[in-house]
């Protein structure tokens, strides 16, 4: 049975010893203490320390601050409280080396109920019996143990840094830390506060710092509401105030000129806006803010007295409402239901966010609502009757208006022909069937550049068994493959469709384009940026990508031209390049490489040709006067010399009309001209005589089947030079020189 330790209760240990027991103090080696006590002898015990460590000096000069602390628990009892048995009590061991004292501290909980705090002062502690009369030092310390204090027993389960470093240097080994268990009356409670959460209804909020602080500070921010989806909605602008004294935001709404709105002053009055606001009104029973109490005080007249607001706010709900901090340009926020988009803000505010909150980048949104989709017109399809244009302008209005094409006109006054400036491009082409008789039937094709249309002509050829004439009006020509009866309107053949070697559908009649005339040519030349088959740039850059193949095409023309006189002819020019580009080079750019390097030639046909030509001419009108025409020559030839001069025969052919253009005839004379300029009439006008001279009649031959053909047909060479300066086209394209 053990005592209470209260005033004589207790028994000394030592009897007829003095009781003021003197603790001396002395130095020992090895940084050791010595204590030595008046009474029985006893065995000390002595804590011990590094050598390395103040062997030379004190040990509380050497250990002075120097603290180990531990972390501890006890499980205490808890005798007289029915919900719990035990608390698991939480306590930090200090041990001073300078001494070997010991604190022991717990520390405080709030609204714990015990008495907390220095739970055990500084002093040397003994060991429990049976070791009385020894005290605790550094190697009764370590993790993962019990040490008891007074009979109360604490669990260490872990150490600071510090700690676990001391211990290591004097050769303790520690134990792996442990982990202090949950205090079960603890977690009880916390779950019962988080359960109840209790109001403090009469707890106060100070502001007037704020207000001081931010009074008349405003942050404005430009918005805008998508209304859209709803009916008869559109994109509403808006400007949002937030209010940096109180947290209270307003929003007033920027009306355009003849909206069809009222005027209002705000579209949000100021106060307090809530991130969840609820989307109407509140109905009888739902949990609002304030709750009305039905409290009875007696009969009266009028029942305003017995109703009245409940004070202490016990069911108010808790609301999150909108910051300064939940702004930013970019964020949508909820105002009571209405999704509004934050656009961009004014300086003052951008100074806000950057001093206050480091912000720098404010990306602007446009905050004007965007142009609506204009509607595409769905026009009924075409009826057939009248042209296009007429039948999409009886769709447009009630009554047709004849509105006059702008565009039109003003194209067709700068592409009108005007003098020499024709504007219309002509190409020479053949029809493509499978019928045998049709195979060598040409057409002319003339596209008018003033309103884009086109007519084809077909030459009169003698027993060629068709009339010839005007195979198609001029009009405009739809592109193939479109539908009649459609709503929009049709496509039609373009100037930069038609080049040489291309081949053409006029409505369902095949055409291949084989040659134009020199206006065409030069005409798509000069405006090569609308015609890219008459570019001579893009034409020598498909020859300038095969510069890896320049040595050999140098030895090809080299080998070809072995005169060296610079010069092939066309057809040979053209093999070549035709190689070169592996047959890509279309025929209108190779004609324009040729026009480009071409070698021109003077001017000397043949005389049977001439001759032929002009029999040909004579034989059509049955002219036979060239006995007439000898008898006037040997008139005006007075000296007898039978010669006239070139001039005076060439007055005479005007005056008889002779059926001769002046090339030709200016071609005949040249060749019957001798070096003074003298004709001898007689063989001139009898080589003219078609019946008694006959010549051999020129035969036409297809300039698909020969290409160096010059006559062909009345119309132009398909070839623009018969030699071409090959010379000059290597050096401009690779750069080379002909050896």
């Amino acid at each position: 049975m053990s005592l209470p330790m209260l005033p004589g209760y207790g028994f000394e240990r030592y009897v007829g010893e003095d009781k003021y027991k003197r603790i001396l103090v002395t130095e020992a080696k090895h940084g050791r203490r010595e204590t030595l006590l008046h009474g029985p002898k006893t065995t000390p015990n002595y804590s011990s320390y590094p050598s390395a460590l103040g062997s030379a000096v004190p040990s509380w000069v050497a250990f002075d601050k120097h603290v180990l602390s531990f972390d501890a628990y006890e499980e205490a009892e808890m005798d007289d409280k029915r919900i719990e048995d035990y608390r698991i009590r939480r306590y930090k061991i200090y041990f001073y080396l300078e001494d070997d004292t010991i604190q022991v501290n717990e520390p405080e909980i709030k609204n714990s109920g015990l008495p907390q705090g220095t739970s055990i002062r500084r002093h040397r502690i003994p060991l429990p019996p049976p070791n009385a009369e020894e005290f605790y030092t550094i190697h009764d310390f370590n993790i993962n143990i019990d040490v008891v204090f007074y009979g109360r027993t604490f669990k260490i389960y872990d150490c600071n840094t510090f700690t676990k470093n001391f211990l290591k240097k004097v050769g303790v080994r520690l134990n792996p830390p442990g982990k202090c268990p949950d205090d079960p009356y603890t977690k009880l409670r916390k779950e019962i506060l988080d359960y109840v959460r209790p109001l403090r209804p009469y707890d106060s909020f100070n502001t007037l710092k704020e207000f001081l602080e931010y009074d008349g500070k405003v942050l404005r921010f430009f918005c805008m509401w998508d209304d859209t989806a709803s009916m008869f909605g559109d994109f509403r602008q808006l400007i949002l105030h937030y209010f940096l004294a109180d947290d209270t935001i307003e929003i007033k709404e920027l009306l355009p000129h003849n909206s069809g709105r009222d005027p209002m002053s705000f579209f949000l009055q100021r106060g307090k806006l809530p991130k969840y606001g609820p989307p109407g009104v509140h109905q009888p029973g739902d949990v609002t803010d304030r709750i009305v109490l039905n409290v009875y005080n007696g009969y009266n007249v009028s029942r305003v007295h017995g109703y009245m607001l409940d004070k202490f706010k016990d069911s108010k709900l808790v609301q999150d409402f909108y910051k300064d901090t939940d702004l930013t340009i970019g964020a949508s926020i909820n105002v009571w239901g209405r999704k509004v988009l934050l656009c961009d803000c004014d300086e003052f505010t951008k100074t806000y966010y950057r001093t206050k909150y480091g912000i720098q980048n404010f990306p602007s949104i446009p905050c004007k609502p965007p142009t609506p989709p204009k509607r595409k017109k769905e026009f009924p399809p075409y009826t057939g009757f009248g042209s296009e244009e007429d039948s999409l302008r009886s769709c447009i209005g009630l009554v047709p208006i004849v509105r006059p094409d702008l565009e039109a006109f003003k194209k067709s006054m700068e592409n009108d022909s005007y003098g020499n400036e024709s504007n219309t491009l002509r190409f020479f082409a053949k029809m493509i069937k499978h019928q045998c008789e049709d195979a060598d039937r040409l057409f002319v094709i003339s596209y008018f550049l003033g309103n884009n249309t086109l007519s084809v002509f077909e030459p009169i050829e003698r027993n060629s068994g068709y009339t010839g004439g005007l195979f198609l009006k001029r009009l405009r020509v739809k592109r193939p493959g479109q539908e009649i009866f459609k709503s929009e309107l049709s496509e039609y053949i373009q100037p930069e469709e038609l080049y040489i070697g291309a081949r053409l559908n006029v409505n369902g009649y095949l055409f291949i384009l084989l040659n134009a005339d020199e206006y065409t040519l030069k005409y798509m030349e000069e405006n090569s940026d609308r015609f890219p088959h008459s570019n001579l740039e893009c034409a020598l850059q498909m020859l300038k990508d095969e510069k890896s193949k320049a040595r050999e095409i140098k030895q090809v023309f080299r080998a070809v031209d072995c005169n060296l006189t610079k010069t092939v002819d066309y057809n040979t020019f053209r093999n070549i390049l035709m190689d070169i580009t592996v047959d890509r080079l279309s025929e209108q750019q190779f004609i324009t490489i040729v026009r480009r390097y071409g070698v021109p030639e003077k001017p000397c046909p043949n005389g049977t040709i001439l001759l032929a030509m002009a029999h040909e001419q004579f034989r059509k009108i049955f002219y036979e006067d060239f006995d007439k025409l000898i008898s006037y020559c040997e008139y005006e030839d007075r000296k007898h010399t039978k010669k006239l001069p070139s001039n005076d025969i060439r007055k005479l052919c005007k005056a008889a009309r002779l059926p001769l253009t002046s090339e030709l005839l200016q071609s005949l004379l040249s060749n019957f001209e001798d070096s003074e300029g003298q004709i001898d009439y007689k063989s001139f006008f009898s080589a003219l005589n078609w019946r008694r001279n006959p010549v051999p009649e020129l035969i036409p031959v297809s300039p698909l089947k020969e290409r160096c053909e010059d006559v062909w047909l009345g119309m132009p060479s398909p070839i623009p030079f018969k030699c071409v300066n090959y010379f000059k086209f290597l050096e401009d394209v690779y750069g080379l020189d002909v050896e």
